[in-house]
């Protein structure tokens, strides 16, 4: 087996068993700072006297940050390693969740947002290289269990989040995340001191077998970016408006929340079926065309009878996102090297966050333009049909390193 094709290193192989918690520790805390605040931006915007444009500045900071920070991980891994890479994400994370839950105006509040999401940005992009470098034999299994254990720290604070602020305060609601943070620092702590020297991405014990070039000048890099972007600005848009599409069809507000409760519930079968399916298969786009299929006819049955069959399209607009933990799983499974992988996710969750930001401002944009959703939920199919095309070229089977 050649240097480029195994696992791991003897010296990584060390302390496997520690990186396993390790990896999934760090993935439980990638979307806590976003879900903890969202259903407590009222309260906060009654304690320090901001509006609606400040609510929606920070309801589109995840997505920048991400696209941000996610963008600059590669460069900041290249130089630090990935074990030190992640370690000061969970770091930043600790920080910014402490920060803002001790805010005292609106700029600490919006400072400690930024540092947590920063950390919780380079995680999302570290994470992947890592499963790559320390389980590239097990990528189906391991993908399966990191997504799985992302999408519920993306709800359990959601759901918590009210009740605790409710009987603590929402300092507590918001600060005890800062503790699931701790203690993903202290595994990265161990690890980052077992390592007698910095552990570059760059570092393989053969030259030849070191990718280089660029991610932009591939069809796969732009497959892959365009597929996981138009999927996070469909599914971010739907997170955004769905509850007002319902109430304007005559539904209660509470009726709204079941909605978004239940979308964001199926989410959880595409991250435990998806990356074990596509392990399995050379050309995984089936799996994208059923994600294409769900969200066209969850949209057409929100456009055209909104109230017929309601949790049905909830439930399909769940399922839509198949196309999520799909183009996590293909950053490994399209690569060779914990470098490419690196490279292959900065570029694709970076960009890819940047389109999300849109998503939610131009379906809103639209609506008020048009006075009815048929305008918005065009854009949305425009977006699938995107997403559809992208799969084509993400799903190929081929290497990022072999069109370098």
């Amino acid at each position: 087996m050649t240097p480029a094709a195994s696992p791991a290193t003897p010296s990584l192989l060390h302390g496997r068993a520690l990186v396993f918690a390790a990896i999934l520790l760090a993935a439980v805390n990638l979307r806590t700072a976003v879900t903890s605040v969202t259903p407590l931006l009222d309260v906060l915007g009654q304690d320090f006297g901001f509006g609606t444009t400040m609510t929606g500045v920070l309801g589109m900071l995840p997505t920048a940050s991400f696209a941000l920070f996610g963008v600059c991980t590669p460069m900041l891994a290249r130089r630090l390693g990935l074990e030190r890479t992640t370690l000061l994400a969970m770091a930043l994370a600790t920080i910014g969740l402490l920060l803002r839950s001790s805010a005292v105006g609106v700029g600490s509040l919006l400072a400690g947002s930024i540092i947590a999401l920063a950390g919780m940005g380079i995680g999302n992009v570290v994470v992947p290289p890592l499963v790559k470098r320390y389980f590239a034999n097990k990528v189906g299994t391991m993908s399966t269990l990191y997504i799985s254990v992302l999408q519920l720290g993306t709800m359990l604070p959601a759901l918590l989040a009210v009740p605790v602020a409710n009987a603590a305060g929402w300092r507590v609601s918001l600060g005890m995340w800062a503790l699931l943070a701790l203690a993903a620092t202290l595994p990265w702590l161990m690890l980052v001191r077992r390592a007698p020297h910095p552990d570059t991405l760059a570092a393989t014990p053969d030259p030849a077998a070191q990718p280089h070039g660029k991610v932009s000048r591939t069809s796969l890099g732009w497959g892959m970016t365009l597929m996981f972007g138009m999927t996070s600005l469909m599914t971010y848009s739907m997170f955004t408006w769905l509850p007002r599409i319902v109430v304007e069809a005559g539904a209660s507000p509470a009726f709204g929340g079941i909605m978004v409760a239940v979308f964001s519930a199926l989410g959880l079968l595409p991250s435990l079926l998806i990356p074990s399916l596509a392990v399995r298969m050379p050309n995984p786009f089936p799996l994208a065309l059923v994600g294409f299929g769900c969200f066209t006819v969850a949209f057409a049955g929100l456009l055209l009878a909104p109230m017929k069959a309601p949790l049905l399209w909830a439930c399909l607009l769940g399922l839509g996102p198949s196309t999520f933990p799909l183009a996590l799983t293909l950053i490994n499974l399209r690569t060779r090297t914990a470098t490419g992988s690196a490279a292959l996710s900065g570029f694709m969750q970076g960009l890819g966050y940047s389109f999300s930001c849109l998503g939610p401002f131009l379906v809103g944009w639209l609506h008020a333009l048009s006075g009815n959703w048929v305008l918005p939920f065009g854009f949305l199919f425009v977006c699938a049909l995107v997403m559809l095309s992208a799969a084509w070229f993400a799903c190929k089977p081929r290497k990022l390193e072999d069109l370098w």
